[in-house]
Order: C-alpha cells, then structure tokens, then sequence
C-alpha cells in the first residue's frame, strides 16, 4: 500500500487546528483563498467578491467575522488606513506600507533602512508591541 497524498486541504486544516480554530467548511474555503496564494492584502469586500467568483456561499458578515477570528488567532494583522478602511494582511513579519491613495492599494516594504525616532514610552501596565510606519502616496504631478 503507498503513501496516502494529503488532500488540498489538509495544510489548511491542521493550520486552522493549530490555533484552536474549529475547520468548519467556510473557514477552510476562506483560508484557501486568503494563504494559499502567497502574502497579500485584502479587504473584507475584496474577498467577499472573490468567494462568491469561485462560488462560495458566504455572506459579507460572516468574511467579516471570519477575518477577525483568523486576526485574533494570529493567523493574519489588521492594517487601518482610516477608519472606513482595514486591511488584513498575511504577511506576519515586521514591516511596513505603502498606501496608494488613488488607487487604494497596500503594499509592504521593508523595515531595513527605516529608523523610526522618538517613540514615546507606553504608558503604565502596557508595553509596545510593535510600531507600524504607513507611508501615503499620491500620484505626482
């Protein structure tokens, strides 16, 4: 008898598992479409619009919901670029954004070279956990 190949979803589940997340179907479907394409940045609009391309049964409250599980389990970072706007991010390394305000991208750059000067202490009881640079661009001209 061969060795059994895993089924497409199997990484997806056991990554699902590992946070203590129950896999339910949408979950699965979702996180397939979220980290099986490398790091990237979405909305909770923008996948709702690519769940329902590949003809997932979803509704926007529950990509929602989803997504701040997945956030909440450390699975993905939430970027604000206002207060109408989030992103979440896959990437979990440290970096930082560039936020194309004609276009509404995100895209990361790195944090090597970038000094941020003059953080202030955290108040008492707490502790920075990390300091986030978005940088905003507008078309020149």
């Amino acid at each position: 008898m061969g060795v059994m190949k895993d089924r497409p979803f199997t990484p997806m589940l056991e990554r699902l598992r590992d946070t203590g997340l129950r896999p339910t179907r949408q979950r699965l479907a979702l996180a397939r479409l979220l980290f099986e394409g490398g790091n990237r940045h979405v909305t909770a609009e923008q996948l709702h619009a690519e769940a329902r391309r590949e003809e997932i049964p979803v509704s926007l409250a529950t990509i929602y919901n989803t997504l701040n599980q997945f956030r909440k389990a450390g699975l993905l970072r939430e970027v604000v670029v206002d207060s109408s706007r989030s992103w979440f991010d896959t990437n979990l390394e440290d970096h930082h954004h560039f936020f194309h305000e004609a276009t509404g991208a995100l895209t990361d750059f790195e944090a090597e070279g970038l000094a941020v000067e003059g953080v202030p202490r955290a108040p008492t009881g707490t502790e920075i956990d990390r300091v986030e640079v978005i940088v905003r661009l507008r078309d020149a001209g």
